[in-house]
């Protein structure tokens, strides 16, 4: 189930939809927008995608802690 959220740092006025995927359900290497760094199969993580109508579109694969941070370091790589 989603949740939202406030955006990260340069996006903080924006909302997005945050979901939890459970480490047993990543089955690809994605590339987190806020360490720039792989999230691997088999580790758990957030997607978060804006919440406006088609934003599904720009989801984001964030490691959690990435995610948890990003109000203070916001994302190492541009969002879309």
């Amino acid at each position: 189930m989603a949740r939202e959220e406030s955006g990260p740092v340069g996006y903080a006025n924006e909302r997005y939809m945050v979901r939890q995927v459970p480490g047993a359900r990543a089955t690809k290497t994605y590339r987190c927008p806020g360490c720039d760094q792989d999230v691997r199969p088999g580790v758990a993580h957030v997607v978060a995608w804006p919440s406006d109508p088609g934003g599904a579109d720009d989801r984001r694969h964030w490691h959690t802690g990435c995610w948890a941070g990003r109000h203070t370091r916001g994302p190492a790589r541009r969002w879309s």
